[in-house]
């Protein structure tokens, strides 16, 4: 019986800033005593989430997180000849729905998971304010949906803290993604000269500087199978295709931080899938004792591969099935991976 889908990767990146601090400085992370790379969680979803990848492969399912829904009904309305002062007000009734507006506004204060059937029911609302002339009633602004059909709102759920009986459950943690090693941030002091520049002017126009480091991150997912076909009202395909979307882009979406400086496109060196009804849990403790020496994926793998083993012999087969991909070796195929982790 699968309830739980628990995903676990290794992946290399060459020097980079993939997720920056408040200073703009690589996000770090103190573990086992050294100090780590860090990519939050918060990073790794929102690139999945929002990736060509992941939007093609569930589309027509996929929600927005906004605070500007008000905005976007407002100029709706001014397009369909609404005037100014009604399309701000029913513009504000409407998103209000959706959260606490700003003061004097209709921007939401927090960013709200809207899901494609309750963006429709927000555009039809707005088209038939436009052709019947009067503001939106109590029953017209039953704009929410509870377990709307989308397979990001499905996964990491969704809080309204204005109407919590719409609230979704979050079928899937991540946890921070952190180097199995401990690192050293280095500088990178550069300049940019100015094209024009002449013989008496050779200086540079620009000077800068940007914390960067290399690392083999381990990343770890767990999915509960069960909630998601739940929070997708039972819609086990859709909760299929969700998971390998989210899976696919895992494997394959790197973080978006200064890519265009150092082009650390990366995918998974390692992935190991789990399957099964026993309690989740990470492997992370394979890494408490950083990996040293020169061969890290390789250790990394080592490390991982025999933590499993010592789980599995203390506490009893901690999953029922597992599948790897190991690019170091050159073992597993993608397409059987994607195939291991359909519902049976």
């Amino acid at each position: 019986m699968t309830k739980f889908v628990q995903l676990h990767l290794l992946t290399s990146y060459p020097p980079a800033n993939l997720n920056r601090d408040d200073l703009g400085r690589p996000k770090t992370a103190r573990m086992g005593g050294a100090e780590r790379l860090r990519v939050s969680s918060q990073s790794l979803k929102r690139h999945w989430r929002t990736s060509d990848l992941f939007q093609e492969a569930a589309a027509n399912h996929v929600g927005t997180r906004t605070k500007r829904l008000g905005i976007g009904v407002q100029d709706r309305l001014l397009a369909g000849g609404v005037k100014e002062k009604d399309a701000k007000e029913w513009a504000a009734k409407i998103a209000g729905v959706f959260g606490a507006l700003k003061k004097n506004s209709v921007e939401i204060e927090q960013l709200a998971h809207v899901s494609p059937e309750e963006q429709q029911a927000v555009n039809e609302l707005a088209e038939r304010l436009i052709a019947e002339g009067h503001a939106p009633d109590e029953e017209e602004l039953k704009l929410l949906r509870k377990k709307p059909a989308a397979v990001d709102v499905a996964l990491f759920g969704r809080m309204l803290a204005s109407a919590p009986e719409f609230n979704v459950e979050a079928a899937c943690q991540v946890a921070h993604a952190i180097t199995v090693h401990g690192v050293v941030i280095e500088d990178d002091y550069f300049t940019a000269v100015d094209d024009l520049n002449n013989e008496e002017d050779r200086g540079a126009a620009h000077i800068g500087e940007t914390g960067f480091a290399a690392g083999v991150f381990y990343s770890y997912v767990c999915i509960n199978r069960d909630q998601l076909v739940d929070n997708l009202r039972g819609d086990a395909d859709l909760a299929d295709r969700a998971i390998a979307a989210l899976t696919e882009a895992a494997i394959k979406i790197a973080p978006s931080g200064k890519q265009n400086s150092f082009g650390s496109r990366a995918y998974a060196s390692y992935v190991l899938a789990e399957k099964g009804p026993q309690q989740p849990r990470s492997l992370s403790v394979a890494f408490l004792k950083p990996i040293q020496g020169e061969d890290q994926a390789s250790e990394a793998i080592r490390c991982l591969e025999s933590q499993v083993e010592r789980f599995d012999q203390v506490y009893g087969a901690c999953a029922d099935k597992r599948y790897a991909l190991n690019t170091v070796e050159g073992s597993g195929k993608f397409d059987d991976l994607l195939k291991f982790l359909q519902a049976e």
